[in-house]
């Protein structure tokens, strides 16, 4: 039982890392920066990159976030490993292989894309270009391309100090791997929030016992 809860979970992950990734690759090498498809009226394939965390946010410097996401994506992989060998519901395990996906799906971009790709500013960006990447390691840009622009509107002058303005929502825009990991975390903290709280208390009451 155990040995399918893991090949289960090996699945889930190649299969969202390749998606991720096929996704990635053809918008990198099909458009050009900030170039979109319309979709529907709210949905649009907009390419865009950025040097942050998930949704576009910039906190902290490119070279230390890549290494943050790489050690965070470790202790998340050990856990994963240790919840399908203590055989805790399947529910359970795909929701953290879901977050372990995303975080891998996004590293890549980090640590890879600035090598492999040169910039897509007013030009398709090329695979392996013969002058080089746009960066160095660790310091490549994360592609993005899911727009829902669901509700855009101006608010009323009454509304205050942004009455006038233009609103939409949903304005970030984000990838696959963004996804998988806020699909996880959601869903661990709906459905899973009690198991999550008994495993990490039985990791510490271990630690501390060591």
């Amino acid at each position: 039982m155990k040995f399918s809860k893991g090949w289960g979970a090996v699945l889930i992950v190649m299969l969202l890392l390749l998606l991720d990734q096929a996704l990635k690759i053809w918008i990198k090498t099909h458009m050009q920066l900030h170039e979109s498809y319309e979709v529907t009226s709210w949905f649009y394939i907009y390419f865009t990159e950025n040097p942050g965390m998930a949704f576009g946010i910039e906190v902290i410097g490119k070279l230390f976030l890549s290494i943050f996401r790489i050690v965070a994506v470790c202790f998340i992989g050990y856990y994963l490993y240790q919840i399908i060998k203590k055989n805790y519901s399947f529910g359970f395990i795909v929701c953290i292989a879901m977050i372990f996906a995303g975080a891998i799906g996004n590293i890549v971009d980090s640590v890879f894309y600035g090598v492999i790709f040169d910039h897509s500013y007013n030009q398709v960006a090329t695979f392996l270009p013969e002058g080089g990447g746009y960066a160095s390691w660790l310091h490549g840009k994360v592609v993005d391309m899911f727009y829902f622009p669901i509700i855009q509107t101006v608010l009323p002058d009454w509304v205050p100090f942004w009455g006038g303005e233009e609103f939409v929502f949903f304005r970030p825009i984000f990838n696959l791997a963004d996804s998988s990991i806020c699909v996880g975390v959601f869903l661990l903290l709906v459905f899973y929030r009690n198991t999550l709280s008994a495993s990490l208390s039985k990791n510490e009451v271990k630690s501390n016992a060591k």
